[in-house]
């Protein structure tokens, strides 16, 4: 696939909605329609509303010729079961988080989060302009799938706590519902790793059948609740930098679409793939101030917790790529593409945020 630039797919997206649309409709281009059924609930407005924003404007722009129906988790299919559903073309497209699938293959988590990974901006960077996309598109050919980055929710939280962790001897034993990759890193620090839809935590949190979880962050962990049933709000989330939500399509479907609606398809993608970290970057910051109003403990991971991740983190990927073809070829360039990022975003990036950060801390 061709290299674009991220910011001009967002714009194409807007140009399209504003433009494109007379042609389309009075053009003799096919009615189609489709399912995309997504592993997250209707609660969940912006994680969700991502899809719909997607179908939206891909309804606006072809004048409803190409007409997008969006299920929520568990109306066509479980959220974990997007992958299969888009693959076997149960439906035509699914919206999901790809580290869900790590059980098939942990390189699926490139297309989502590694602990220690990317940032939003270093993954939207990877993906549109660093060769992400190539890498990607090769791995998921094997699952009938073509990919479009469809949402970034900026780094997470690091979960919410039944007891404060105040070393990584306090993790040992630790029931944590934990998605993707993360789950086996911190399996070596004696966590036991549990994956449970988004749905289901809050009960499994309540009844104790789990010690901890992580979701999101403060907008979304709000609104399911998480404070109520646990007391302890840890920060960061290590393992999600810059977890990306991805859009699958059948292929075999993909290649049955006029290419007007393809690029209509894919700009939409492109637009609600801003639009959604955008949303978070002002949703949570309310959200936080109304846990911490309420109660809520917060709390920053000790350094030996931090440390002993990281080094678990990089042990399991140089073991996982030495028995993993598939995950080495993707790893290699990563790894490179990320160590060459940091660099960089350790000259201005971290200057600028230190200093004004520093600043507003004495002003208060």
């Amino acid at each position: 696939m061709e290299r674009r630039s991220f910011m001009k797919k967002a714009s194409a997206g807007l140009a399209v909605g504003a433009v494109a649309a007379p042609a389309i409709a009075q053009s003799s281009q096919p009615n189609i329609k489709w399912r995309l059924a997504s592993s997250f609930p209707k609660s969940l407005d912006t994680i969700y509303g991502a899809a719909e924003s997607v179908a939206n404007r891909v309804r606006a722009a072809t004048g409803g010729k190409f007409d997008i129906q969006v299920f929520a988790a568990g109306e066509i299919v479980p959220g974990p079961g997007v992958c299969d559903a888009v693959k076997d073309a149960t439906v035509e497209m699914g919206h999901t988080c790809s580290y869900y699938f790590v059980g098939k293959d942990v390189t699926f988590a490139f297309d989502t989060a590694l602990p220690f990974g990317l940032n939003s901006r270093q993954q939207s960077a990877w993906m549109y302009e660093g060769g992400g996309m190539e890498l990607m598109r090769d791995f998921f050919r094997d699952y009938n799938v073509v990919n479009f980055p469809c949402g970034n929710t900026g780094v997470q939280m690091g979960g919410w706590y039944r007891k404060e962790i105040k070393s990584v001897k306090d993790l040992e034993g630790l029931k944590f519902r934990i998605a993707g990759a993360a789950g086996q890193v911190m399996a070596r620090l004696g966590v036991v790793p549990q994956q449970i839809p988004g749905g289901d935590i809050y009960p499994a949190l309540e009844k104790g059948t789990i010690d901890a979880a992580e979701w999101v962050g403060p907008y979304d962990d709000e609104k399911l609740g998480f404070n109520k049933v646990a007391k302890y709000y840890y920060y960061p989330g290590f393992w999600e930098g810059g977890p990306q939500i991805t859009v699958y399509v059948n292929a075999k479907k993909w290649a049955e679409l006029p290419k007007e609606y393809q690029q209509i398809l894919e700009s939409a993608c492109a637009a609600a793939h801003v639009e959604m970290q955008a949303k978070y970057d002002v949703k949570n910051v309310a959200a936080l101030r109304r846990l911490v109003a309420s109660g809520t403990q917060l709390r920053q991971f000790p350094r030996d917790v931090m440390q002993g991740a990281y080094k678990a983190a990089f042990e399991f990927y140089d073991e996982t790529a030495a028995k993993n073809p598939k995950f080495k070829k993707v790893y290699e360039q990563w790894r490179k593409f990320r160590d060459d990022e940091y660099l960089w975003f350790r000259v201005a990036e971290k200057s600028f945020d230190d200093f004004v950060y520093s600043q507003q801390t004495r002003r208060a």
